[in-house]
């Protein structure tokens, strides 16, 4: 890559002043936590403009809160990126972050990233050290490490806003399970079925492959190179891109890292789950050594925490590989909020995506983002309606509660201080998926204990030459 060197210096330079500028408000820094210019709006450029990064922006502006100042995406002349580039003809247009960000980090606050799940880190390290408020989707980064890098940045720029997009996480979900929580509705949980059954965009591969998919030419509008970003190299093939970098284990996060944020983020929250000690595949069909299997069981186990008892949280994927249900189930339908993957809508499944939640009294059946929770069976749920709390409303959804927070009017309800320690669950299951082997985990020390193999996993395979700087905090 040509400017390598150039962009290495230039990012050091600015991260040095950014650091300066932590001491210096006014200096480089984007408007923090507390800023009195609430009537502003906030100057955001958008890296990731097609698909669901696309809907992002739509989502972001709509709020009346933005000022898009700048535009970035590695295939700007694709057909998805067209409906963006049309709504805002005279935004400057970049192809490659570092760039835009050189040429344009003066006039810019915060940005929204939403590009393959790999390329999460790099764009997020690099707003952190610029001081720009940070709108990532989920989940954060696909390494434990990377996410780890991650909190780490955000933690050493208090000023900067951190927001990942599970955008359920600002819904009635999230205000229910708090006020259930508070009101002791929701007490002494032991175990958590999560499910996402729908069909995968890998399904129908053949799982005996021994090698990545031939290489094609590169669409001559992509920016293959700046694409791969720190990933050791791959060569093009149209499977990797538009969706599908989703199915391989280099890119992607499969089903649990696309879901999980969406089903399992309240609980995790407000029961304190923090991380797994053990995570065990139960079932792992299909399986290869380079892409998602086609049905997946996992087992992650988490230890008591104060006065709450140990949690066991099964994960089941796979069309045909549906968890078992408790008496009284009923019938569960499709989150109309939920947001259509960029290759079609949500085909219903046999049993939609959601959540079983069992405690020592009660069982509560959930669906997926924002969708509330019930009491099963509904004879139970009608014996406990009088002594259930009042659920506030939203004050905002996700992506205004990301902007106001910019403005310092909010503070987000997933920053990466919670959405951190949610991505690196995901992390350890995946890890499992790919290996097939259980992982033993030291919580406090953050090791695998049981595989060396497994805990240099952790980490991943170092980062192509001209990208290490981001691993620095």
């Amino acid at each position: 890559m040509p400017d390598n060197n150039y962009s290495r210096r230039k990012f050091l330079t600015q991260a040095v002043l950014a650091s300066a500028a932590a001491a210096t408000p006014g200096l480089l820094m984007a408007k923090g936590r507390g800023s009195t210019r609430s009537s502003d709006k906030v100057n955001l450029a958008c890296i990731g403009i097609g698909n669901r990064g696309g809907e992002i922006i739509q989502e972001l502006y709509k709020t009346g809160l933005a000022n898009i100042v700048a535009l970035c995406d590695v295939d700007m002349e694709a057909p998805h990126t067209q409906a963006t580039l049309k709504q805002f003809p005279d935004v400057p247009r970049f192809k490659d972050f570092r760039q835009m960000f050189d040429k344009m980090g003066n006039q810019i606050e915060a940005v929204s990233i939403g590009v393959p799940d790999f390329a999460h880190f790099p764009i997020t390290m690099m707003a952190i050290s610029l001081g720009k408020h940070v709108y990532v989707e989920k989940p954060m980064a696909r390494t434990f490490n990377e996410v780890e890098l991650m909190m780490k940045a955000a933690a050493k720029h208090p000023k900067v806003v951190t927001q990942m997009g599970n955008q359920g996480h600002s819904d009635a979900n999230y205000f229910q399970f708090k006020a259930w929580k508070d009101a002791g509705i929701i007490k002494d949980v032991t175990a958590i079925t999560a499910h996402m059954n729908s069909a995968r965009r890998w399904h129908g591969w053949n799982p005996n492959i021994t090698s990545f998919p031939a290489a094609e030419p590169v669409p001559a509008t992509l920016d293959w190179n700046v694409w791969q970003m720190q990933t050791q190299g791959h060569q093009y093939n149209k499977d990797f891109v538009n969706g599908q970098w989703r199915c391989w284990f280099d890119f992607g996060m499969g089903a649990l890292g696309d879901w999980g944020a969406h089903l399992l983020d309240t609980a995790h929250q407000f029961l304190d789950l923090g991380l797994p000690y053990e995570v065990t595949p139960l079932k792992l069909d299909g399986h290869n050594n380079f892409f998602y299997p086609m049905s997946t069981t996992l087992s992650f186990k988490f230890p008591e925490r104060g006065n709450m008892p140990p949690v066991e949280v099964k994960w089941y994927d796979g069309l045909d590989n549906l968890p078992p249900i408790p008496p009284g189930y009923g019938v569960q339908g499709l989150d109309p909020n939920i947001p259509p993957p960029s290759n079609g809508p949500i085909k219903p499944a046999k049993l939609n995506p959601g959540k079983i939640i069992y405690s020592k009294e009660l069982t509560f059946k959930g669906g997926s983002h924002g969708s509330t929770l019930s009491i099963i069976p509904e004879e139970k749920a009608k014996e406990m309606a009088s002594k259930l709390p009042v659920v506030p409303a939203s004050p905002s959804n996700h992506f205004a509660n990301f902007l106001k927070a910019c403005k310092g009017e909010e503070q987000t309800r997933s920053p990466f201080s919670i959405a951190g320690p949610l991505s690196q669950v995901f992390c350890l299951g995946v890890l499992a998926q790919w290996t097939g082997e259980k992982v033993s985990f030291d919580r406090k020390k953050k090791i695998i204990t049981s595989s060396q193999k497994l805990n240099d996993l952790l980490v991943g395979p170092p980062p192509r030459k001209g990208w290490e700087q981001y691993y620095t905090v």
